[in-house]
């Protein structure tokens, strides 16, 4: 037998392929509808397109500025002024980004050290914590309860140490669809006050908040904004999240410290796509009707399920769906889903993919930013269960 030469990273001894991976190829192969990968089966206005082509036929085809292109990051400035009323610095403060998890892996390795504490919840999104141990930090996780999945803020400061560097936040909430309060906000503010704490917000879903709530953002609140990065994605806005495109905000201090990691792990983002978003953010009301664009969509969606034996848990924001499923099986939620996409056919995402110890509370994640004719397929089959 040959002898290893290359000794894997222990921080990476217990990652795999995502789950979202994991559950689109099955569905892929298993010919089953797949509400399981959170992206659109449907594209953005041909506009979008048409602004691509146009400036790539202009000839802006070599790098863009390492911070993005002046007339996008213009654009994001005035949106984020427009709705939170805080104004980022366009040359110092906003960076644009390969996609929404770069932009949080590079915030991570920007700040935290060796022997440093991040705290982040639970069900948590996949990437964090793979960035806090390359960086050489200890994740702290703190769990969200069922069925509303709220900040235990007691929790929250019995775990707050001398050690603790960042705190990690997701509102929207993806898996859970929580969307946290204004109230949330001032709760974390004090608990970092007189602290050393950088707190990274990631506001993907920023513009998909449901039944008339005002998204909280860390943008908003001044003391929060003073020490957070803020991320947010073109991706899921725009339905295109294959062209991987977001951005970050934060005060100069940490947007420094940001691009000294940006610039030799991504350096530049592609440059006619930049120039095209700038275009398409002129008209506020395409991410204004966000909102009302995918609350239909849940709604269609929760009505599909109605008569089913499924126990839909709130959905506030984001556009997934939590159903329960312990009146139909007592299969483990990674079985059922395999059981739905296979016998079913339809793919969903269990909720355990987002717990380190695989926590089985018979959840599974459906995604209904689909077509109606998608989502209308997708209840009929859903009903046989």
């Amino acid at each position: 037998m040959e002898k290893q030469w290359f000794a894997p990273r222990p921080e990476l001894a217990k990652t795999g392929t995502t789950i979202f991976t994991v559950m689109s190829r099955l569905a892929q192969e298993c010919g089953a509808i797949n509400l399981s990968q959170g992206f659109p089966d449907f594209n953005a206005e041909d506009v979008l397109f048409e602004r691509v082509a146009h400036w790539m036929r202009s000839g802006h085809n070599q790098y863009a500025p390492m911070a993005g292109c002046l007339p996008l990051r213009a654009a994001i400035a005035a949106k984020v002024e427009a709705l939170y009323g805080t104004r980022y610095d366009v040359e110092h403060e906003i960076t644009v980004t390969a996609g929404a998890t770069q932009a949080l892996f590079t915030a991570v390795t920007a700040c935290v050290r060796p022997g440093d504490e991040v705290i982040v919840f639970e069900p948590v999104y996949d990437s964090y914590a793979p960035a806090i141990e390359l960086a050489g930090g200890t994740v702290v996780r703190l769990q969200l309860a069922a069925p509303d999945y709220r900040p235990d803020w007691a929790a929250v400061a019995a775990a707050i140490t001398p050690r603790t560097r960042m705190i990690m936040i997701n509102t929207p909430h993806n898996p859970t669809a929580t969307v946290w309060t204004a109230d949330d906000l001032d709760r974390l503010a004090a608990l970092v006050r007189d602290t050393a704490i950088v707190v990274v917000a990631d506001e993907v879903y920023e513009h998909i908040v449901f039944d008339g709530a005002t998204h909280a953002s860390c943008a908003r609140h001044p003391e929060l904004a003073a020490r957070s990065f803020v991320v947010s994605s073109f991706g899921k806005t725009y339905h295109i999240t294959g062209w991987k495109v977001g951005y970050i905000l934060a005060p100069r201090a940490l947007m420094a410290e940001f691009r000294k990691v940006h610039q030799f792990n991504v350096f530049t983002v592609n440059t006619p796509v930049q120039l095209a978003l700038a275009d398409y953010m002129s008209e506020p009301a395409r991410h204004l009707g966000l909102a009302a664009f995918y609350q239909a969509k849940r709604d269609f969606f929760r009505d599909a399920l109605a008569d089913t034996r499924f126990e839909l848990l709130p959905s506030r924001g984001t556009y997934f769906q939590l159903a329960r499923f312990g009146a139909i099986s007592t299969l483990p939620d990674t079985a059922f889903c395999e059981y739905l996409a296979r016998d079913i056919g339809v793919a969903a995402i269990p909720l355990s993919a987002f717990f380190a110890d695989g926590r089985d509370e018979r959840v599974v994640r459906f995604c209904f930013a689909k077509t109606e004719a998608t989502l209308a397929a997708a209840g009929e089959r859903l009903r046989r269960v």
